[in-house]
């Protein structure tokens, strides 16, 4: 059974809400202050919007683009204790449109971590297994501390610094060889040593080769990391079957957050959670990779236990295809007070 001594909810959390078009707009009930908050319109075309506590507030890159960070005064313009505050801007709060926010807990603003080669600022949860990491690059090889004590199953690169640079993706059901974009359709790509040394992370630090994606020379690149947590995170893979019974994954708990990717052919990513609508097989997604409103289509069923998919669509259920994933817990199977989970 898989048992946490913490409530998922305190440290990843989903909250919906509506576009007003003010000045400053409140967005209340995470549940607490959010390290990082990645925002996407809902009911309509736009941008991601992805802001940090490491880079500052206001400071926005987005998971569909290949652009530099950008400074908004009118999009995510605060932290608070229970959410966070937008303003005007149509990526965070365009009047009359439906928003979904998902929520990180790290460790504030961060501190200095000289763990690798290369000097690190590090906001980490180890109870969550979560980090954010900023990084100058060397354009040479390289180690940076992520601050887990573990090592990651899972980072997302993105240089800030540079315009037309595609962020980089390591997950470690594919390997250290191979890497994936999170910005476009493309499958895994590799072998490239210039990425990440063919090196998996170890418990203090991750390896960066020469390649600009990851270690551009004077680039200021962030990170994203993830360390697995039983019963409240899962990074793995599985195979498609081409089937409407479709294949069922196990991750030990009832998940709030799934994205997964075909690696094998060029699809979309995806994103479900367990706030949107709220039975199934009703889970809409919204795609990483692209600007795209919400789509209806019914993929997968939330379960108590996993996920299991729906449809014979390719870009979920390819038969034969591997697909890479992660997931958050909104209740593991059978948490530490003996409550057991249901399915949504």
């Amino acid at each position: 059974m898989a048992y946490i001594s913490f409530q998922p909810k305190d440290y990843f959390n989903t909250k919906l809400y509506s576009g007003d078009g003010q000045s400053t707009h409140a967005i209340t009930g995470v549940g607490f202050q959010p390290d990082w908050v990645w925002i996407k319109k809902r009911s309509g075309t736009d941008s991601h919007n992805l802001v940090d506590a490491v880079r500052g507030v206001q400071k926005a890159i987005a998971s569909n683009s290949t652009d530099a960070q950008t400074t908004y005064s009118n999009n995510l313009s605060a932290f608070g204790t229970d959410g966070f505050t937008v303003g005007s801007g149509n990526l965070t709060n365009d009047n009359g449109y439906t928003f979904a926010s998902w929520n990180w807990l790290a460790n504030g603003s961060g501190s200095a971590n000289t763990d690798g080669s290369i000097s690190s600022t590090v906001s980490a949860s180890s109870t969550s297994g979560f980090s954010i990491v900023k990084y100058t690059g060397t354009g040479a090889n390289a180690t940076v501390g992520h601050g887990l004590g573990v090592a990651p199953k899972m980072i997302l690169f993105k240089d800030t610094t540079n315009a037309s640079t595609n962020w980089s993706v390591y997950h470690k059901s594919i390997g250290a060889g191979y890497r994936l974009t999170l910005n476009d359709t493309s499958a895994q790509q590799g072998s490239d040593s210039t990425y990440y040394q063919n090196t998996d992370p170890s418990s203090s630090v991750f390896y960066l080769g020469s390649n600009t994606r990851a270690n551009a020379s004077g680039a200021v690149t962030i990170a994203y990391c993830f360390a697995e947590k039983k019963g409240f995170s899962k990074f793995g893979s599985y195979t498609g079957n081409g089937n409407a019974d479709g294949t069922f994954v196990y991750t030990g708990f009832k998940p709030a957050f799934i994205m997964f990717k075909d690696t094998s052919t060029a699809y979309d990513w995806m994103i479900f959670d367990n706030k949107r609508n709220g039975f199934n097989p009703d889970n809409d997604d919204l795609e990483p990779s692209n600007t795209s409103a919400e789509s209806n289509t019914n993929k997968l069923d939330i379960l108590s236990n996993g996920f299991k998919l729906r449809k014979a669509d390719a870009d979920a259920n390819a038969s034969g295809d591997t697909f890479i994933y992660m997931a958050f817990a909104e209740h593991p199977l059978v948490s530490s007070n003996d409550i057991p989970s249901t399915a949504r």
